[in-house]
């Protein structure tokens, strides 16, 4: 059993930008907490579509290889010690709020690769972030206007 102080730092990974700032973010809080970080990613059948499976296909394989991508894209330099992977079946935000009983914080971005641009916060973090079972830090990923990078300060 994790004592309080293995606790990690739990970040919900869906690839989008914002998961991406969330990771690098939650690395700086692991630095300055000394936490572990667990990067979870997490993979469903879409209903109806996948009623057969295919012979040879593995979505957790395919998830898995994904998150190790993302995690390369985040961190050129090399990927943190800190950094463990989780993939786990499942709809996300019921996944992430399981995970956060045995987390020290969660740490999310604001929007996710699905729903409505205009939403200022995604259904995956709306939910975490009134399920939680520990602290939910939300990450704001902004672009400079016509440049599509994120602004300092």
């Amino acid at each position: 059993m994790n004592t309080t102080a293995d606790l990690p730092i739990l970040v919900g990974v869906d690839g989008s930008a914002s998961s991406v700032d969330a990771l690098r973010y939650a690395v700086t809080l692991a630095g300055a907490l000394g936490r572990p970080i667990r990067a979870v990613m997490t993979w469903d059948y879409a209903a109806l579509i996948d009623l057969y499976p295919t012979p040879g296909r593995s979505p957790e394989k395919e998830t898995a290889a994904h998150l190790d991508a993302v995690i390369a894209r985040a961190f050129t330099e090399g990927r943190p010690a800190v950094l463990t992977t989780r993939v786990v079946a499942g709809p996300p935000a019921s996944v992430l709020i399981a995970e956060s009983r045995h987390a020290e914080m969660l740490v999310l971005g604001t929007r996710g690769r699905g729903g409505f641009t205009g939403l200022l916060l995604g259904s995956v973090s709306a939910a975490c972030a009134a399920h939680a079972h520990c602290p939910v830090l939300i990450v704001r990923h902004e672009k400079q206007e016509g440049r599509g990078e994120k602004q300092e300060g």
